[in-house]
């Protein structure tokens, strides 16, 4: 019965909540039916009745208006955060290429670094647009640091990346169109901004996506980074004015110091920059008095924060600190070796493209030998009045490594300072080689051909031949040789025979040997005819050197080459030089040409035995000359190229427009060869084991030396010496090395072997002697009335068997050149006779009895006289008493 009465209590008190619940339910519904009910049906005057001032007012601050007000600010709250994680979730995904981690690997030093072979600083190229050195952060001055978290984040230790209270701030900035966001980002979102989103924060206005992003990252670099390093990273990244990106760049250009040693009013001044880096440079003269100021509010926010004394600050205010700023210099104000520099960046930018090799903080091993590239500008410069003398306004050198084919020493043009020229670099100009250009057309014609073959002592004339070359043709001298081997037309230089050696071996192939062997560009594009046998197209000086290195390493190409190495901003190699060699001629055509360019007789009926640039003392060369003219006969270009196993070298001089030269000496080159050359071989390659004195090409297998047409000489291993006939027996005149005539002097005639052959250009049969002799031309230096010298012998007694005999001679046509005096037909006196007049010898007898004394005097026509006289010599006494004089003389 007690439960039954439990059960019925409690049944009755839900009954009884139920009962009220619904009662206060019911009483709500229906004052909200009287509350529609006294509302006007019609559904606009409905909407304009609630919306009455009064009647809202007194709902929202109503207990159900407070309901709701909590209601909606809740929803508003979740759905702001929902929002927010959303946003932040979409724009991280796309950070995922953005590794925070890596901060520090991107504020790298974009100024890129080129060194010569020794590692001897050529130039720092710090870019077009900005450029950074990066130090670490004890390479710099607590000052800066101090400086700059004063000015751009005094709370940079205190937050976690973000400041809350500058986000609001710029965004009531934002929203009333103050439109200054300063304080919104931090040191540290600025560090991200730089360097993550540097181009889209260049447009200059607020982007909401930017910003999300920089925040992110902001805060995730804040755990990865500690507060020193992050400075640090900002410190190295920063703008401070023109190009100069990072404190250090700063400071080495403002103040010609280190980052690590700035003073006090120093750092200040460069704190100030970054705000508003283009107007603030000081090197911009408008904003000086704006940056003063603001390096005084600088120095004034350090002072409020506790970085410096008032006194300090005081101090460094006083400095007139413009003052002290180092004037502005241009790119390449300090670069060495600027053509050579510049055409490496030139080449690596074709490969790497332009931003990494301007900005990317590269080390640029270069394959210059600076000790060679300063003699070389030396010499330039100390030689150039030469080249002035002859009306020449410009000189370019080019030297090569010829085992590698590596550029040694470049110099571009005489000045490369000089406003209108000097920046053009001639070595990498095109330019007409000239003469120069012989030795590859002569390589051609020496290889293996069906039917005649070639080697350096081949005839080949030197002719008349504008039949052949469709236009006059001469040499620099205006006249002709004749009959000379490939020795000697290539070591004079004649025209005619290069052109024959073209005609004969094949112009375009020669010109194919020329390109192959590394004048690239030779006729490369143009119409070409036969004077391009004699270097009438154009080529880069840099190519035609490393041309002449190829026969050098006897038939080896290498492409010239600028670089050792490159390494990138991390340290890692993307570039280093390789062996590319590849063979392109027979060492045994290397090897004729070598002999024929160091050869001094074969050169010596134009340039002498010992001409300056051709011997240099004490280092064994290959030389080769070269010129061109404007078309009127006057000389436009001077060349001279010069080659050992070691070291390739070309000089070029003339002037930088198509004027020509006043005249023609060789003088400049010769003696810019020879210094480069000596000093190269003497001073570095001997002394690092690279050379030696009497260092020189190896004769190849397959040389043989042979006597073909009366000259011996050398010849290919595939050269099949003719079948000929018995030697024909000729008689010629020594005097004149032509052929004797009926008034030819005894003395002057010898018989020699001679031979034909038929030229292989102009078909002519043509009758060649050994040793320079003209087979196919007559006796022109005597005739049948020149006058013969006289001579009268005579003898005196001095004493005993003592005797002083006398010859008295006189002039024919031709000046006198000997007079012998003998005794019993045995010559006891030779003497040089410079004219008419008497010459005297003491001659002391061993025995008596009748002695025969005779005299014969000689011309330099080789005519010649003698006379005879008799003395007999007594056996003792008094000469006087017992000689018999016998006065029994012939005379002829």
């Amino acid at each position: 019965m007690v439960k039954k009465s439990n059960r019925g209590k409690a049944m009755s008190l839900y009954a009884n909540l139920a009962a009220r619940r619904k009662s206060k339910s019911d009483a709500k519904a229906r004052h909200k039916a009287e509350y529609l009910a006294s509302l006007p049906k019609q559904p606009l005057k409905r909407l304009l009745y609630r919306l009455h001032p009064k009647r809202v007012f007194k709902f929202w601050f109503s207990k159900q208006g407070a309901i709701t007000f909590a209601k909606l600010l809740g929803v508003a709250v979740i759905i702001m955060a929902i929002f927010i994680a959303a946003l932040f979730a979409y724009y991280r995904r796309e950070l995922d290429a953005i590794r925070p981690e890596e901060l520090a690997k991107r504020v790298q030093t974009t100024v890129t670094n080129y060194y010569d072979r020794n590692n001897v600083l050529l130039w720092q190229d710090k870019g077009d647009d900005s450029y950074k050195l990066v130090i670490q952060s004890g390479e710099i001055n607590n000052f800066m640091k101090q400086a700059t978290v004063s000015i751009e984040d005094k709370d940079f230790y205190k937050h976690g990346g973000i400041s809350i209270s500058g986000i609001i701030r710029a965004s009531l900035s934002n929203a009333t169109g103050g439109g200054n966001v300063q304080g919104a980002s931090t040191l540290t979102q600025q560090l991200i901004k730089q360097v993550f989103f540097a181009n889209e924060a260049a447009a200059n206005r607020l982007d909401v996506a930017r910003k999300v992003k920089e925040i992110i990252l902001s805060i995730e670099v804040e755990r990865m980074y500690n507060k020193d390093q992050i400075l640090t990273l900002y410190l190295n990244e920063s703008p401070y004015g023109g190009r100069r990106n990072g404190v250090e760049s700063a400071a080495l250009t403002y103040f010609g110091k280190h980052a690590k040693d700035v003073s006090l009013p120093e750092a200040a001044l460069l704190a100030a920059i970054p705000k508003d880096p283009t107007h603030y440079n000081p090197y911009n003269s408008e904003g000086n008095a704006d940056l003063i100021e603001r390096q005084h509010k600088v120095l004034n926010d350090m002072k409020e924060q506790g970085y410096i004394t008032e006194q300090q600050a005081d101090e460094a205010k006083k400095v007139p600190i413009l003052d002290t700023i180092k004037p502005e210099l241009s790119a390449t104000e300090d670069i060495k070796a600027p053509h050579f520099v510049l055409e490496v960046r030139s080449q690596l930018e074709k490969e790497f493209g332009t931003k990494l090799v301007r900005d990317g903080g590269l080390n640029i091993k270069t394959t210059l030998d600076y000790r060679i590239q300063q003699k070389a500008e030396e010499s330039v410069s100390k030689n150039f009045r030469y080249a002035t003398a002859i009306g020449a306004n410009n000189m370019a050198v080019t030297a090569i490594d010829v085992p590698t084919g590596q550029v040694m020493a470049m110099v571009g043009s005489y000045d490369y300072n000089n406003k209108q020229y000097g920046e053009v670099n001639a070595a990498t100009a095109m330019l007409n080689p000239g003469s120069s250009i012989k030795p590859f057309v002569y390589a051609n014609l020496f290889k293996p051909h069906e039917g005649q073959n070639f080697g350096a002592g081949t005839i080949l004339a030197d002719e008349n031949i504008d039949k052949q070359y469709g236009s006059q043709l001469r040499n620099y001298d205006g006249g002709f040789f004749g009959a000379i081997t490939i020795r000697q037309a290539l070591g004079n230089s004649r025209n005619p025979p290069a052109v024959k050696a073209a005609i004969a071996g094949g112009l375009d192939n020669a010109i194919k040997t020329a390109q192959e062997a590394g004048d690239k560009s030779y006729c490369v594009g143009v119409d070409y005819g036969l004077s391009a046998a004699i270097g009438s197209c154009a080529v880069k000086q840099v190519e035609h050197v490393n041309a002449y290195a190829t026969l050098a390493r006897q038939g080896n190409y290498l492409p010239e080459s600028y670089v050792l190495e490159v390494k990138n901003a991390q340290g890692q190699v993307i570039k280093q030089w390789k062996d590319e060699s590849k063979k392109v001629l027979d060492p045994q055509i290397t090897y004729m040409l070598s002999d024929i360019l160091s050869d001094n007789a074969a050169r010596s009926r134009v340039f002498g035995t010992n001409a300056a640039g051709f011997n240099v003392p004490g280092v064994k060369t290959a030389t080769k000359t070269g010129t061109t003219d404007d078309g009127k006969g006057h000389a436009k270009d001077s060349w001279m190229m010069s080659y050992t196993p070691k070291l390739s070298v070309g000089i070029w001089t003339g002037r930088n427009d198509p004027k020509a030269l006043s005249s023609l000496s060789s003088t400049g080159n010769a003696n810019v060869i020879t210094d480069i050359q000596r000093f190269s071989h003497q001073e570095i390659f001997a002394k690092e084991g690279a050379w030696k004195a009497g260092d020189w090409f190896t004769k190849p297998t397959g040389i043989q030396t042979l006597t073909v047409s009366g000259r011996t000489d050398i010849f290919p291993s595939w050269y099949v010496k003719p079948t000929t006939s018995q030697d024909q027996q000729v008689t010629f005149d020594t005097v004149s090395k032509k052929k004797a005539t009926e008034c030819t002097p005894q003395r002057a005639l010898t018989k020699l072997s001679v031979q034909t052959f038929q030229d292989p250009v102009t078909k002519a049969t043509t009758t060649t002697a050994p040793d320079g002799y003209d087979a196919n031309n007559t006796d022109d230096r005597h005739k049948c009335s020149d006058a013969k010298p006289t001579v009268v012998v005579s003898a005196q007694n001095l004493s005993g068997k003592t005797y002083r005999i006398t010859a008295t001679v006189a002039p024919g046509t031709f000046p006198l050149s000997s007079v012998d005096i003998a005794v019993d037909g045995q010559v006891i006196s030779s003497q040089g006779v410079g004219g008419a007049g008497a010459y005297t010898v003491d001659h002391t007898f061993t025995t008596s009895g009748s002695k025969s004394i005779s005299a014969t005097v000689i011309d330099q026509g080789l005519y010649d006289a003698s006379d005879t006289t008799s003395k007999t010599v007594a056996g003792g006494g008094n000469p006087n008493d017992f000689a018999s004089i016998i006065d029994n003389r012939r005379r002829r």
